[in-house]
Formats: structure tokens, sequence, C-alpha cells
């Protein structure tokens, strides 16, 4: 299993909802953002459907703050939100124009996004939001760097970026040494703590700490004692 390239200055990560990227590849960002790295996050929802018996209006302030603070912890200060609706995000031009205006806007080197497959492993279905978001940055990325696919787009095309890096648990062709990051990462999980409250009665940050260790173990054929997987695709 190779080293992600790290011989580039600005990345942007883009999921579907707060949360996802705390659930492991904040490890990694906290490593970038020690080196200097200039990383920010594009979330295509606010996650306003995620707790039950919060209603969105509530929900989606809320998880979008937690978002933030989530974000600070690990030195990204720049949080995006799209204001697609959480749970229904649908693969195809209008998440696509939306993404590649975004991935103008912020110009990065590298981009991270979350697992698009239809599973996480054998017998866990991924959500529908997952693999429509997944699907549609890869995408994007070509849209970005195309002046004729979405000419109504005001921001200069933008045909820097040269990797987009998958983050996965099964099928990591390549992976990020966050043996020094784990605890921050946690931390930053924990942060969403209405979010994780609804989910369990397991207080927050042992929550936090129990998924951190389970997305970040070590993984076969790279020299690391914690580490993030990813399939790595190449511009």
């Amino acid at each position: 299993m190779e080293q992600i390239p790290e011989d580039w200055k600005r990345g942007v990560v883009i999921v579907a909802h707060p949360d996802d990227i705390e659930y492991g590849a904040a490890a990694a960002v906290a490593r970038w953002t020690g080196q200097g790295k200039d990383i920010r996050y594009v979330l295509a929802t606010s996650g306003e459907a995620g707790i039950a018996d919060l209603p969105p209006a509530e929900c989606g302030p809320l998880r979008e703050e937690e978002e933030r603070r989530s974000a600070a912890v690990v030195g990204v200060s720049e949080v995006e939100f799209l204001g697609h609706h959480d749970g229904r995000l649908q693969e195809g031009l209008e998440l696509r124009r939306d993404l590649a205006a975004a991935i103008r806007r912020h110009r990065p080197e590298f981009v991270l996004t979350m697992n698009h497959r239809e599973t996480w492993g054998p017998g866990f279905l991924n959500s529908a939001d997952h693999r429509a978001l997944g699907q549609s940055v890869l995408d994007a990325v070509s849209d970005a760097a195309n002046e004729w696919i979405f000419p109504e787009l005001t921001e200069p095309r933008w045909a820097g970026v040269r990797w987009v890096a998958v983050n996965v648990m099964i099928g990591a062709t390549h992976a990020v040494d966050v043996s020094a990051t784990v605890d921050t990462a946690v931390t930053s999980l924990a942060e969403h703590s209405r979010y994780l409250q609804a989910l369990s009665d397991v207080p927050v940050l042992d929550q936090a700490r129990a998924q951190i260790e389970m997305a970040t173990g070590p993984r076969d054929g790279f020299a690391a004692d914690r580490a993030v997987g990813f399939e790595l695709y190449q511009f």
C-alpha cells in the first residue's frame, strides 16, 4: 500500500453531511494542516434530516455549528454548505454543477471525498446520499476544468486538481499515517455532541474514541501504527 501524495498545498474535502469527515478522514486533515496545508470543507447538505424528533429547521443550523467546531479542532476555518436536501441528494447535473462551482471557487490541487460504493463492506449498505455525492465529486472535478459543460458558471474554470482521494475502509490503495493525530480526530468527532447523543446512550467521548479507533487501525503493507485508507484517482 502506497503513501498518499503530499506534495500539494491546497485541498478541499467534499462530503454529504456534517460528521462525514469526522469518522476517520479528519485524522488525515489534522496531519495535513499541521504541515501547513490549506484545507477547506464543502458539504452538500446541512444534515437537517439526521436527528430523530428534531425538526429540520432546528437540526440544520445546529449541525452546521457542530461541523464548524469540528473543523476548527483540526485546523480548518473555511466551511461551506451548499444547501442541498439531506437524504435526497441525486447524482446528476444539478449536483455536479454546484460541486464544479465549489471546486472552481476553492481551486484545490487535492480533493478528498467519501466512499461512493454501494456498500461499506459485505452486508453493510452505504447511504444513497453518500453514493450520489461521491460519484458526483469525481465527475465534477472534470466539469470544473471544462468551460463548456456548465457555461452558466461565473467562476473561472479550474484544471488544477491532481488527485481525488476517496476515504474507504475496504479496497484502499493508499494510506496516510495518522498515528500522531488520533486524539485530535477523537476531539473533532466529539464536537458532534447532539448528533452522537441521539445515536446512543454511550458517552459522547467514548463513542468518538471507539469510532476513530475502528477507522484508523493498522493497514496491511503500510508501516504505521494508525492509518486512514483511500482509493486514489489521478487527474
